[in-house]
């Protein structure tokens, strides 16, 4: 074989909410593969919210760069010209298979992938089903290919039924959240979610495997945001954006021994690294910065800050934001409640033991010493011991938004006209 394989699998709304990041969840295929790859502990998404961090995870641009500002579902789209990576790699002789879930675009005929399986059903089951039924189909053909399994899982909502929940007693509940029973029921079920999802995963490496593919193929676990719950996701806050990412090159393909990185990294930074992990040239209007070192020999990530945004969910919240190592300044730049809950977060069981401090206003700016204040909580924009990292942390933010023609920089940003999707999983989504 002359050149690797790629698959990508991505969940929905899980954040870092796995064992591998230190939570206590059943999730055995997950944790598998982090024990064979590269785990990303410091990985952000661009933005809190599903189709802005799609786009930008495909394209390695940000979200204003590359137009996709709000859901597809609400109107939005990529701008004319933008190249995400299944048509990059399309054009570069890779076979692209979507299965499953997209949420880019309206058409995904208008993302170039060459074939686009289970249209109906985006759940896990199916997803990892009709995965691997392909890669059955395909085992003696050498082409390279490109597989990225979109699961609709763990977004809400999550019916016993399809997910049996865990046991709420036993759920360790996050700083973040209020610790009462709503909330305990709301996270075992979320648990049940990610159980179901984490077998679908087992499907689809299983096929990898008994094919004789897993030593020829670059596989990636991530997610597109946050964990579905109140100061999570449709928040700038760390649950809204940190993310998990875990990248297996086997090491016939060059790839070193699995290990656990420290350093930050963007979801911008995946389409440069596989790109060069399989030398194929990088356009010079990618935004993210290559990871391949340290997939290859362990080079430790070199980014000194993260940049993170939101313009449009439910309604207009322009927010962007700067991350370092050490602190983390956010600016508003319209007047909005501290929280701006998205619709299924304001419909959720953790929304009824929350009380309502989180709908008074929102501070215009932000800065957290995340060292100290981990959960974000004590903002810092007044104390004079902080003027200076402040001062640091507007220049950055200021540079970085005129550099890349942010146009929220010049006012407020129109919304386009909405349409509807097809698909029933998609029309979940899109009431959202």
């Amino acid at each position: 074989m002359s050149r690797p394989h790629v698959v990508v699998v991505h969940w929905h709304d899980l954040g870092t909410h796995l064992p591998a990041y230190g939570v206590d969840v059943a999730a055995p295929h997950t944790e598998a593969l982090a024990q064979q790859s590269t785990l990303f502990e410091q990985c952000f998404s661009t933005s809190p919210l599903c189709s802005p961090a799609r786009g930008s995870l495909w394209t390695g641009r940000y979200p204003h760069s590359n137009g996709l500002q709000g859901l597809t579902h609400r109107g939005w789209e990529y701008d004319e010209g933008e190249r995400p990576l299944s048509i990059q790699l399309g054009d570069a002789g890779y076979r692209t298979v979507l299965v499953g879930l997209q949420h880019e675009a309206s058409d995904p005929e208008r993302l170039g992938f060459h074939e686009h399986l289970s249209r109906g059903s985006h759940r896990a089951p199916d997803v990892a089903e009709e995965a691997a039924a392909w890669l059955d189909r395909r085992a003696e053909d050498d082409d390279p290919f490109f597989m990225v399994c979109g699961m609709f899982e763990v977004h809400r909502d999550w019916p016993a039924q399809r997910y049996p929940p865990e046991d709420a007693g036993a759920i360790e509940v996050p700083p973040y959240l209020p610790d009462n029973k709503h909330t305990r029921e709301d996270l075992a079920a979320f648990h049940g979610a990610i159980k179901v999802a984490d077998r679908g995963l087992g499907v689809i490496l299983d096929a990898l495997a008994r094919n004789g593919l897993d030593e020829d193929t670059i596989v990636v676990f991530t997610t597109d945001h946050g964990a579905p719950f109140p100061r999570a996701k449709s928040t700038l806050y760390d649950p809204g954006v940190h993310v998990a990412l875990m990248i297996r090159v086997p090491g016939r393909l060059g790839g070193a021994a699995p290990r656990r990185e420290a350093g930050l990294v963007s979801h911008v930074d995946l389409v440069p690294t596989l790109l060069e992990l399989l030398e194929i040239p990088v356009p010079e209007d990618v935004q993210g910065v290559s990871m391949a070192p340290t997939l290859l020999d362990g080079t430790p990530t070199t980014r000194r800050e993260v940049f993170l945004e939101k313009t449009y969910h439910a309604d207009y919240d322009p927010i962007r934001a700067v991350r370092t190592d050490s602190h983390k300044y956010i600016r508003s730049f319209e007047p909005r409640p501290w929280l701006a809950l998205p619709p299924d977060l304001e419909g959720s069981r953790t929304r009824l033991g929350m009380g309502d401090a989180h709908l008074a206003p929102r501070p215009p700016e932000e800065v957290y010493d995340l060292r100290a204040d981990p959960g974000e909580t004590t903002n810092l924009v007044s104390e004079p011991a902080t003027a200076e990292v402040l001062s640091d942390l507007r220049r950055r933010l200021d540079s970085f938004m005129t550099s890349t023609d942010d146009a929220v920089l010049r006012g407020p940003i129109a919304a386009p006209p909405p349409r509807r999707r097809e698909g029933s999983d998609e029309e979940t989504i899109g009431v959202r």
